[in-house]
């Protein structure tokens, strides 16, 4: 005897609530391959911000990557376009999230390594600067490293986020 669409759909919907609220379609969190964990911070310091920098890199995730940036932000890199030996260019919050969304989803694979701190700063008005040393690996295509300038502020909640962003990417 033939089992019936109903039969089959309640051993569907049985198997799936057994299993919990797994969902078969989300990234497996907090693992990384030869690595240790990697999870999503309250960005409580600036530390915090940029692991879950990586974290929406590692998992092309552009909802946490819009929570790491303070409506002020400004990203500033070398342009070698401009003018006849190149110049710095800038660009604001809107423009990082749409560049960046554009670039998770062209490409499935991601590694950012954050390696040294080379400076710190802390400013006057409660603000933090930090120099880190990257490498990251875009699709296995393309490799990027270099030094980011980071600013920081916090709000009033202890909330921290980049206000600026400087890439000095060697290509």
């Amino acid at each position: 005897m033939k089992p019936s669409k109903l039969t089959l759909l309640f051993i569907l919907l049985s198997s799936i609530y057994l299993s919990g609220c797994w969902n078969p379609f989300a990234p497996t969190e907090g693992i990384l391959e030869g690595e240790s964990s990697l999870f999503l911070t309250e960005q409580r310091s600036p530390d915090e911000v940029l692991q879950n920098f990586r974290y929406a890199y590692i998992y092309r995730d552009s909802l946490v990557y819009s929570e790491l940036f303070d409506t002020s932000f400004v990203f500033i890199y070398f342009d070698p376009d401009i003018g006849g030996a190149g110049g710095y260019d800038y660009w604001g919050r809107d423009t990082e999230l749409r560049t960046t969304g554009r670039l998770f989803r062209g490409f499935d694979h991601f590694t950012l390594v954050w390696n040294a701190t080379i400076a710190t700063d802390t400013s006057g008005s409660g603000g933090i600067s930090l120099t880190k040393t990257f490498d990251l690996s875009i699709g296995g295509e393309f490799f990027i490293s270099g030094n980011a300038i980071f600013d920081f502020v916090s709000d009033p909640g202890g909330t921290w986020r980049i206000t600026r962003w400087e890439d000095e990417s060697f290509y």
